[in-house]
């Protein structure tokens, strides 16, 4: 009996044990994020800018939306455009209108797109140690009517640039930009790199048939692009219907 006890009791630790170990083994597992995906595009021109996204919202195989708009209109010159993970986007973009409030009643005039950009990178390094899941771009006309595009990392260092892309299609689509744009800007005089030298319709053109092709290779880019066109008489709103597959 007393064997027969001891094996029980045994038996009963092994699984105690095993629980626990399958516990942990879950824990270690776990994320607190999840890559929703989407992809966002900005262009900046002589006189525009474009900012492009999708509107398909997917955690794994599995498409949660497909009108989540990932494009935060700060003022009529600056947009705010931010892939990755949802909960991450929407609780950076809220802060950044609760600031961008305080700073039209602080200062008595809209932000600008530089100031926008710095702080957007002031609050991404606040963030460092937990940083926002998001992929982030600020888009947007400077202060003498130029389009601006800044892109970020993880933690809030930035750069101006003419254009650039991020979220899932980027490996995709930054290569198309880099071949058409990049190669067209030293047509301006003197080489500018913070602007491209494309008229805006060709530009927005190319935009959309980097889309359309990121689209068919990239699961997590589809359904809709949605675009603003920023000009000095304000933002213009266009769109691109992609596979719904």
């Amino acid at each position: 009996m007393a064997s027969v006890a001891s094996y029980q009791l045994g038996s009963a630790a092994s699984k105690v044990y095993a629980e626990a170990a399958g516990e942990q083994k879950a824990h270690a597992n776990w994320s607190p994020y999840d890559d929703n995906g989407g992809t966002v595009v900005a262009v900046a021109g002589e006189d525009y800018c474009i900012v492009a996204a999708s509107t398909r919202l997917s955690t794994g195989f599995s498409i949660l939306s497909r009108q989540a708009s990932m494009l935060l209109e700060l003022t009529d010159r600056v947009v705010v455009a931010s892939a990755g993970m949802q909960a991450d986007r929407k609780a950076l973009h809220k802060l950044l209108q609760h600031r961008n409030v305080m700073y039209t009643h602080n200062h008595g005039r809209p932000m600008s797109v530089s100031a926008a950009a710095q702080l957007l990178s002031n609050t991404l390094y606040l963030k460092r140690f937990f940083p926002f899941y998001t992929f982030n771009l600020v888009a947007g006309l400077d202060e003498e009517g130029r389009g601006a595009v800044y892109n970020y990392d993880a933690i809030g260092s930035y750069e101006r640039s003419g254009y650039f892309c991020q979220g899932s299609g980027k490996e995709l689509i930054q290569p198309v930009l880099d071949n058409q744009l990049r190669a067209a800007s030293p047509l301006l005089l003197p080489p500018r790199s913070t602007i491209t030298a494309l008229p805006l319709e060709q530009a927005l053109d190319l935009v959309k048939d980097a889309f359309v092709s990121a689209g068919e290779r990239d699961i997590y880019t589809g359904d809709k692009v949605e675009i603003l066109i920023i000009t000095k008489a304000g933002i213009q709103r266009d769109e691109l219907q992609l596979k719904l597959d």
